[in-house]
């Protein structure tokens, strides 16, 4: 009895003693640089993104935040890096739509829900509904008139199977009662030059792709999801501007951490990507590429995932959409 009490009282007091090194450390976080794992190429719009916000959590933290593009097996090379790092701030992970879809159609190494601690998201990406020039169609009402016309006859590209735009267009369609054949690519840029040489007829395309093509005429936008329309693109209305207020899907990007990472430095993180996203230059360079900044915090963040989880599934219930090798 006496033994036991004694090994309980040591082990209390190495608690107690480790305890002021751990709370020291979280206060004096971040004490050596930052990897934001990123898991996606170079070049894109969610890598400018996080060089973006990168760039000014480096300033005001007076330390390195290092940009780690990871690419690879649909961003779960990324993300199986992040959810077995050390839970103590100095690893972060970009994560979007694409993780939930993820934990839906495949089985990644991790669960989305349980490995990692929700941070906040950062921005909501703005897609546009493009379609060849030669698409005798000027606005998303003759659009949907067209499509209804030939069902099954006009193809619309995406970046893959299960990709955020494949469940727009399906999610299009299943508001409209429009049916239109899916072309999945490896990547965007073979499906924009298809699309541009009318192999196929339009995209729901991520604006910041789209933005210079829409401009030289190359390509004709017909709406773009958002409140309001972007300032690159003027001349799209939003949906709701369209006749299709219902159509609405939620296309954004956030950082998490590992799971147990303490609260105390999420919530450092979290405010200071606050204070970051409500500066001018930082608002606009987002919306010019085709996002609206998004603040939420670590709660909702957690809730809004666990909606979009939801709906997504529903979408893939509905359309019956597979992972396509």
């Amino acid at each position: 009895m006496r033994s036991q009490f004694s090994a309980i009282r040591t082990m209390a007091i190495a608690v107690l003693v480790g305890l002021p090194g751990t709370v020291a450390a979280q206060q004096n976080y971040p004490a050596k640089p930052i990897r934001w794992v990123t898991p996606y190429a170079p070049g894109g719009s969610t890598s400018a993104l996080s060089r973006l916000v990168g760039e000014k959590l480096s300033e005001s933290f007076g330390k390195p935040v290092i940009i780690d593009n990871r690419p690879g097996a649909n961003t779960m090379i990324g993300g199986e890096a992040v959810a077995r790092a050390s839970p103590d701030g100095y690893t972060i992970l970009l994560a979007g739509n694409s993780q939930i879809v993820l934990a839906l159609l495949m089985k990644p190494p991790y669960n989305v829900f349980t490995d990692f601690a929700p941070v906040t998201i950062l921005a909501r990406t703005n897609y546009v509904l493009v379609v060849n020039p030669a698409t005798p169609v000027n606005n998303l009402q003759e659009f949907i008139a067209y499509a209804k016309a030939r069902p099954g006859q006009l193809n619309v590209a995406s970046v893959s199977s299960g990709s955020s735009q494949h469940l727009m267009g399906e999610l299009f369609g299943m508001l409209t009662d429009v049916k239109m054949k899916h072309i999945p690519y490896k990547g965007g840029a073979q499906g924009l030059t298809d699309l541009m040489g009318g192999h196929v007829q339009a995209s729901f395309s991520n604006a910041l792709n789209v933005i210079p093509h829409v401009k030289n005429g190359r390509l004709k936008g017909l709406a773009i999801t958002g409140e309001k329309r972007a300032a690159a693109l003027p001349q799209v209305p939003t949906y709701a501007e369209a006749g299709l207020p219902q159509y609405d899907p939620k296309n954004w990007q956030g950082v998490v951490a590992p799971a147990r990472t303490p609260k105390p430095i999420i919530a450092k993180l979290s405010s200071e990507m606050e204070r970051i996203l409500a500066m001018p230059d930082v608002a606009e360079k987002l919306v010019n590429s085709g996002m609206d900044p998004y603040y939420t915090g670590p709660e909702k963040m957690a809730a809004l995932m666990k909606a979009d989880y939801a709906e997504t599934a529903r979408i893939i219930k509905t359309a019956n959409i597979k992972i396509e090798e």
